[in-house]
Order: C-alpha cells, then structure tokens, then sequence
C-alpha cells in the first residue's frame, strides 16, 4: 500500500511542487472558466490559484464543496505517533481474553505522559485464541502486534472463538453514550439565519460561557418544517420521516470567538437555516470519552468458517466513544458484520487495513467492511482494501454521521454498493476510490443518492448529501450514481466509468458531474490537497 503524505508532502502540493500536468476537461457545468485555470484540467469547482491555494466555486444551484481536511486522527494535522512499548506478552494455552485484558489494563494504570500517552502493550508472534471481548478502555494505551500475516511464528493472529452472539474481538473505547450530556449554563442558540453547509462561522445569542478551545455540539432538531423542506426525507412509499428522528449534530471545537461570532474548527456539512430548526450549541462534558488509542500491526479472524457462517463475533475491531484513535497495518478476516466500525467517535484514522473474506448470509446489516456509524465524525479510511462486501465503504450512521473520508480504497468482487446508506448522512468524501470487478445486481456501485424504501421498513431515503466522488473508478460496466436532494448537492468529478443519475427511482435530478473519463484530474486527492492548503496557514 502507498505510504500516506508527510507534512513536507502535502506543504509541496499546496505550493504546486507536486501537481500533475494538465489536460483539457470535459466539464457538465454552464460556469463560465476562470482564467487562473483554463489551461488546466482542473474542476470549476475548487482549483488552485497562481500561488497554488485552493479557490472554491459554487455549482449552478448555488452549492460549493466543503472542506474534508478535518477527519482523521487530530484532525490530519500530524502523523500517527510512534508510542514506545512498555509491556509484551505472548500468547497462553485455551482463551487469551483475561490475559490479554490484564496486560492492558497494567498500562492503563500507568502514569499518562505529557504527550497523552502511557505507553503501547506487544503481543508477540504467536496464535492468541479470545472466546469473548478485549476492551481498551484506558486513555492513552496502544496495542501492537508482531505482524499482521498468516505465519503466527513471525505475525500477531488473534482468533475469535466466541459464537454468533459475540459482538466484536476488540472494543476501542468507552461505553455507548451520546452527546447531549451537556456542561450547565453553557446551552445557548444559533441566531444566524442560515449557516450554509461548508460554512465554519455562526452568531450565537451569547458566548459569556464560552472559550476557545471548548469542545462544542451543534444541535439541529429535526422539525416538520425540516421534513417537509427535504421533501418528507425521500422515501416513496414508507411514511415520510417522522420529527425527532434525524436530528443533526455535529462535533467541533470552537476556533475564534468574535463578538457573539464563533469560528469552530471544521465546516457544518448540511445548511442550518433558522426558518426550518432552531439549532443550538452547548459544551459537552466527554464524560467516558476515551483519548489517544491505538491498534496496530496484527491479524484478526474467526479461524475461516465456510462462507455462510455466522457462528462466530459479528466485528473484528470497533471503535466507539473514542477520540484521537487509529487502526492501522491490520488484515481482518471472517467478519459477518464489519472489519472496522467506527460509532460515537471523532478524529478517527483507519491505514492500511485489509479486509478479508467475510463469512455470513448475504443479506442487510451484513458485509459492511469498513462502516461510519451513529456519531461517527471526521474519521479517515485510508489506504483500506475489502473484497466481497455488500458495502465495503459504507456510512449507516444517518444523521449523525458526517465529514467521512475513504482515501485510496479499493474494493474487489462486491455484491452491492459503496456509499451513504440512509438518512441523510452528510459530508462523505470518496476519494480515489476503486470498485473493481463487482459482481453487484445493481448497475451503480459507488453511490451518492436517494435509496427511498429501501432497508427493513425503515425508510432509507436520503443516503448522502453533501458528498463527493473525487477522481473515482468503477468498472465491469459499472456505475457511480450521484443525485442532486432538496436542500443540498452531491458531486462526481474526474470519474473513470459512467456516471448515472438514475438508480431504482427515477425522476431525481443528477447531481453536479464533471470531468467523466478525462484523465490528470488535478489535484489528484482532493483531500490531500485540501489539507495541505489549510497546513500553509498553520
């Protein structure tokens, strides 16, 4: 897998050391060019400027792309830290879960260092059989394996042995919660008009008890007038989406404060207009929350049931209540649920995992390799590989579930669609993605769209919004689908394969399409270069 960008990398794109050369686009847009990019193959969209930073246009309906840079461990400012190992182990005869959770409760006794960090636990090479649950619950502890290949005379494999009802191998985090525990008297509303998605600046009726620096949740309350704006949530013949069910929150951290102005760090992904909800912000006290956590170098599989199999953990690694996490270098078999499920969580980096073979029925809520949940908000997928998914790059986690990036990902023989899943999960970046050889009924593959009834009676509806296929690839003839919802945009631009705007409900307008099949879109990462555009002010 190719190594991600430094900082000197991506401070070199955002100088234009590193942009490619340039071709004639082929662009489905009335925007008139800007000479700062006509000789460029360039989106009209976002492209670099004579000194190379980006310059964002708004589409023929008035929408812009957002900015995607935030996701990722400590929001992709720094590499993924090198903890040093405190404590090894190796494996024991029969269950290995006691013994294994021993050892990391030992580190997560030891002093937190001023970089946040206690220290990383080393399972050795060897065969570690867990029958139940290994929980890293402790700030600041990493888990590092040997090696993540099969050989367990030189690699790291963890077995899970437990049966169906056995949730996850390994839980990253703290317990389920949410964010609506709040710090007293600090609750206040957003009077601004409208905050357009993209947007990072709002007025509020007061800052007297706010500081910069304080972790805030935005509160979007899901009205009827919201409903009835998003035209009752896109489902067709499911009852429209009942008030209170998809509420809008995000997670940041308040930047600048001017006035009764805040400046928070990353962009709303969805417009809060004052007219449809009275939105509010209040100071979350991260009770549970767990910090600086990591697993890395090691293997995880369900000792290769036949392929239909559910007797076995649904997870081999779950993320959730945590914040400045990461996976990373792990191969990942035999799941039936997901190799990587992030809930509840933020600043999030999952590199270079493969995920294997799952083994369960072909059916909904299964095969979902790599999947942004409920809460789930800036995390990175990067450099990920998954073969015969249902939906390999998957955000499930509705409302709730914004600024998701899969840089790099490949996904090989899958059965059904990458993308947003249901509703109105917003700020989904597919970028350099790959569906490759999918063996899927459905035409389209990578899909940013209106799923309308589909799902368990549940209404899927709206499955993405604000989202984008950057530089993309489908093939085995193949589509992208990308819709345009009431409200908001999502783009495919610099897409190799076909673009549709067509799925199993027709009449929806397609969404912004650009560049199909012209190759040398520059930048080549959206996010890449969006990041190194905002590094150069840091």
């Amino acid at each position: 897998m190719p190594r991600p960008l430094s900082r000197r990398d991506l401070l070199r794109i955002a100088s234009g050391a590193m942009v490619a050369g340039a071709v004639t686009p082929l662009v489905r847009s009335t925007i008139s060019p800007d000479p700062a990019h006509a000789a460029g193959w360039h989106s009209q969209l976002v492209y670099p400027d004579a000194n190379g930073r980006l310059v964002y246009k708004e589409d023929p309906r008035g929408k812009k792309i957002p900015d995607f840079s935030w996701a990722g461990y400590r929001n992709g400012e720094v590499p993924l830290p090198s903890v040093p190992v405190v404590k090894e182990i190796g494996p024991i005869s029969g269950d290995n879960t006691a013994h294994i959770q021993a050892a990391l409760d030992e580190v997560g006794a030891m002093p937190l260092g001023a970089n946040g960090f206690r220290g990383a636990l080393r399972l050795a090479a060897g065969h570690y059989k867990v029958a139940g649950t290994i929980v890293m619950q402790h700030d600041g502890v990493v888990l590092r394996g040997a090696g993540q290949w099969d050989d367990d005379s030189a690699n790291t494999v963890i077995t899970g042995t437990g049966g169906g009802s056995a949730t996850e191998v390994l839980r990253v985090g703290g317990p389920d919660g949410g964010w609506r525990s709040k710090v007293p008297g600090t609750e206040t509303g957003i009077t601004s008009s409208l905050v357009e998605a993209g947007e990072n600046r709002m007025t509020l009726a007061s800052t007297a008890n706010l500081k910069v620096g304080d972790n805030i949740i935005i509160d979007h309350p899901h009205t009827q007038e919201w409903t009835d704006a998003i035209k009752g949530g896109g489902v067709i013949k499911d009852a429209p989406w009942e008030p209170n069910t998809k509420p809008i929150m995000y997670n940041r951290y308040i930047k600048e404060i001017v006035g009764n102005d805040i400046v928070i760090c990353a962009p709303v992904f969805n417009n809060l207009r004052r007219s449809q909800s009275q939105c509010s912000v209040w100071v979350w006290n991260r009770k549970g929350l767990v910090r600086n956590v990591g697993v890395e170098n090691l293997r995880i599989d369900m000792n290769d049931p036949s392929e239909f199999n559910e007797d076995h953990p649904q997870n081999c690694i779950h993320l959730n209540w945590t914040e400045d996490a990461w996976v990373k270098d792990a191969t990942l078999l035999h799941f039936s649920r997901a190799a990587v499920a992030v809930t509840h969580s933020s600043r999030v980096t999952v590199q270079g995992v493969r995920a294997r073979e799952p083994r369960s029925v072909v059916e909904g809520r299964k095969r979902y390799s790599f999947s942004a949940n409920i809460y789930a908000q800036q995390v990175l997928f990067r450099d990920v590989e998954a073969n015969k998914a249902r939906h390999a790059f998957i955000a499930a986690g509705m409302s709730t579930c914004s600024g998701i990036v899969w840089l790099n990902g490949t996904s090989e023989d899958g059965l059904n669609e990458s993308g947003g899943h249901n509703g109105w999960s917003q700020g989904l970046l597919y970028d350099n993605v790959k569906e490759l050889r999918s063996r899927s009924e459905w035409d389209w593959v990578l899909s940013l769209h209106n799923r309308g009834d589909k799902g368990n009676g549940d209404g899927h509806g709206w499955s993405s919004v604000t989202s984008v296929a950057w530089n993309c690839t489908v093939d085995n003839r193949k589509k992208v689908c990308v819709q345009a919802p009431p409200t908001s945009q999502n783009f495919a631009i610099g897409t190799t394969g076909a673009v549709t705007g067509e799925n199993w409900y027709s009449g929806y307008e397609t969404g912004y399409v650009e560049g199909t099949n012209k190759p040398g879109l520059t930048p080549g990462s959206l996010y890449e270069a969006q990041l190194a555009d905002r590094l150069r002010n840091t």
